[in-house]
């Protein structure tokens, strides 16, 4: 475990109801899990969370992707068909300061848990949707995932090469992108009832957020009048040269590596001439401006990709980045994930679970005081059911298992 981890309490004291599932709601509940709040997961009794990927008789064989998203929080597993259950849960919502869902259009509602229904018990609630879509987008009742949301919000259109069939990025970010926009809203209506003692009602749709994400491509076709194409292998935009992805040694799957010469700095040209050991292209009328060498690249990128296929993608990093030229190695998730670099610092962490090995996962990014968030393990399910119903609700020991008698509680 790194020394350069902590525990931040930042939101400490700060209570979230999470009726959140897969991807999009987790991840915004888990950065507020990071930062100190106390963030208790509302699960079906029988599976949980569809993102857990149990199966009725047969044995878990895919936490990955759950503990991926709910580190940090605690899960009390609850019958929310029973009026016991549902009885409980808006108790729960009383003592609460946030409420984050993404069900299914209409299921929250459905179940008597609407922001109508709940701002009724609390008034002063930060009531929090993520949606597919958006109140008043004729899709609005559509189902959507992360493909869905990049597909339709325009991330999938500028992916890919030139010429060829759009291609999904590899990130989530219709999910995870999309969640973050949502807990930083969360803290801004924090900031906000702490001055006023006033809730708010926040709805993203993954759609929209999209859009948030693709402002550089609409700038570009601000300036061209014309759809962004797509150039996955260039820097978008076009209007400055070399930038872009280059090949290297031994020619394996990932054994490129970015080079990028800006038009801020018309240095990064000569720079690079200097790094290849041919000065001689710096004043070659073909190459003489950003525009030219963008126009002449046919001529312009084997002459760079001769260069690079005589270095490995980190010696080429290493050369054309100490020359004080952006570059970088493309590095797969395997390599990611055993550099020793990011588990020093604390961007790579180990989560100790009880149930499973330990994993290596990327934590919380931001370096609060030095340290970064530590990672806790995602809860088994139902596991903090008894402390959070003592913690919030005061209910005993006896109480509690009369319940689960009941089969109100797993």
């Amino acid at each position: 475990m790194s020394d350069q981890t902590a525990s931040f309490d930042f939101l400490s004291g700060v209570r979230v109801v999470d009726f959140t599932q897969f991807e999009a709601g987790p991840s915004c509940t888990e950065a507020l899990a990071w930062l100190g709040a106390e963030v208790v997961k509302i699960e079906n009794p029988g599976m949980g969370d569809p993102g857990r990927r149990l199966r009725k008789g047969q044995p878990d064989d895919d936490p990955y992707y759950f503990q991926m998203f709910n580190a940090n929080k605690k899960s009390l597993a609850v019958n929310l068909k029973s009026p016991r259950g549902l009885d409980l849960v808006k108790d729960l919502l009383k003592q609460a300061d946030i409420c984050v869902e993404n069900m299914a259009p209409g299921t929250i509602d459905r179940l008597g848990l609407g922001y109508q229904a709940v701002k009724a018990v609390n008034p002063s609630i930060i009531y929090c949707q993520v949606k597919g879509f958006g109140e008043g987008s004729p899709y609005e009742r559509n189902l959507a995932f992360d493909m869905i949301a990049q597909a339709t919000g325009g991330t999938i259109s500028v992916t890919g090469e030139r010429g060829r069939q759009p291609v999904k990025p590899g990130i989530s970010l219709g999910d995870t992108g999309t969640g973050m926009t949502m807990a930083v809203t969360i803290l801004a209506a924090l900031r906000k009832r702490e001055k006023t003692g006033q809730g708010a009602h926040l709805q993203v749709a993954m759609q929209d957020a999209m859009l948030h994400y693709m402002r550089t491509n609409f700038s570009t076709q601000a300036k061209t009048g014309r759809p962004v194409e797509r150039d996955g292998t260039r820097s978008g935009g076009g209007s400055n040269g070399p930038s872009g992805l280059y090949p290297c040694a031994p020619g394996g799957l990932n054994d490129y590596v970015w080079i990028m010469t800006s038009r801020g700095n018309p240095e990064h040209w000569s720079r690079l001439c200097k790094v290849m050991g041919r000065e001689d292209l710096i004043d070659d009328p073909r190459f003489a401006t950003p525009a030219l060498r963008v126009k002449n690249d046919a001529e312009l990128d084997p002459i760079i990709r001769d260069w690079t296929m005589r270095h490995t993608k980190h010696e080429a990093m290493a050369l054309v980045g100490g020359a004080g030229i952006p570059a970088g190695a493309v590095l797969d998730t395997m390599e990611l994930q055993n550099d020793e670099t990011f588990v020093r610092r604390g961007v790579m962490q180990s989560m100790e679970h009880p149930s499973y090995p330990p994993l290596r996962m990327p934590a919380w990014p931001v370096r609060i005081d030095g340290s970064m968030p530590k990672i806790e393990a995602s809860p088994i399910l139902g596991q903090h059911t008894a402390e959070v119903l003592s913690t919030w609700l005061s209910l005993g020991s006896a109480e509690v298992e009369r319940l689960r008698a009941e089969s109100v509680l797993g």
